[in-house]
């Protein structure tokens, strides 16, 4: 059984692994390194790692490193006092003081210039600090989660990115997975959005066609979460059919599926229909919290019959609650 980690959705084994690491390391005060592809959720995992630890009552305060200018990246994390530089016209809190007692979540902290990054290393020595232009040091409170791309250990490797500061942020990590190696769960995420956006908007909740349900599980998705979820906001606006379409013009006859023939067709159609029953029983058990007795009554089938079917799809019922 998976943990039970806040706003994290997914079934998959390899995603359960990462669940249950986040409850895990959530439990140590110590920083935490989170690597993976754009789209993968690392701030997500930021955010679940802050509220179960004992910090959770304290701020979360994220950071994009690569969107601050090399010139105030110090200031902005440390601070400053007045006449400090040009235009510090009163005393500023940096975003280290803003998140006291807190997480800090760097982002992208690979973007970070040689400079930056020795005045982050000095801060994670030993937790002080020093706004620029002040006099003394001041102690800090915080626990610093990162995150960074996959190219972190090859600018380590080239001398772009401090190896110290790397085994410094590098305490405990996790490297989230790519949705392509998430088997299941790109249906799964996909049903979560298409109801998340119609409640937002208003809108009737409608099932995705045949195509798009084998497309989804087909496709690499190299933007990951991010992109799918992009995806099904969109057509969840603009899609003028009683279903949702994903799958792009002319996808079937495109050679990503084969083409329709005695054979092939039915692979096709039972990649659909498979794809299809593990939407509808993870749906099923959304509904009914993991109770499987109601969830067979609900769907007019006899528990046994439902267990076998969550079996064969490799859907777990406690990740869906306790009955």
């Amino acid at each position: 059984m998976a943990a039970v980690v806040p706003n994290m959705l997914g079934a998959s084994p390899v995603f359960a692994r990462v669940l249950d690491t986040i409850a895990c390391l959530a439990r140590f005060d110590a920083p935490v390194l989170l690597t993976g592809e754009t789209g993968t959720g690392k701030e997500l995992a930021a955010r679940a790692i802050h509220y179960l630890s004992a910090r959770a009552a304290a701020p979360f305060v994220p950071v994009n490193c690569g969107a601050l200018p090399d010139t105030l990246i110090e200031s902005e994390l440390f601070g400053h006092e007045r006449g400090a530089f040009t235009d510090a016209r009163q005393s500023r809190a940096g975003l280290v003081e803003a998140a006291r007692g807190g997480t800090l979540f760097l982002d992208e902290v690979d973007s970070l210039p040689m400079r930056a990054q020795a005045a982050l290393l000095r801060f994670l020595q030993d937790q002080t600090f020093r706004p620029l232009g002040a006099s003394g040091d001041v102690a800090g409170d915080v626990r610093i989660v990162a995150a960074a791309s996959p190219r972190m250990q090859e600018m380590v490797e080239q001398g772009s990115f401090r190896a110290d500061l790397a085994f410094r942020l590098d305490v405990l990590s996790i490297e989230m997975p790519p949705l392509r190696e998430r088997t299941g769960d790109a249906l799964l995420l996909a049903q979560h959005f298409a109801e998340r956006h119609a409640a937002r908007y208003r809108m009737k909740v409608r099932p995705f066609d045949a195509d798009s349900l084998a497309w989804i599980e087909a496709h690499p998705w190299p933007g990951n979460v991010r992109e799918l979820d992009n995806l099904v906001h969109r057509q969840t606006l603009l899609g003028q059919d009683a279903e949702l379409r994903l799958a792009p013009e002319g996808w079937q006859a495109s050679g990503v599926r084969p083409k329709a023939g005695p054979v092939q067709f039915n692979d096709a159609r039972h990649e659909a229909m498979s794809a299809w029953e593990r939407q509808y029983l993870s749906h099923l058990l959304r509904e009914t919290g993991g109770n499987v007795t109601r969830a067979a009554q609900l769907a007019g089938k006899e528990r046994r019959a439902l267990g076998k079917l969550l079996k064969k799809h490799g859907i777990d019922r406690d990740l869906f609650g306790t009955a």
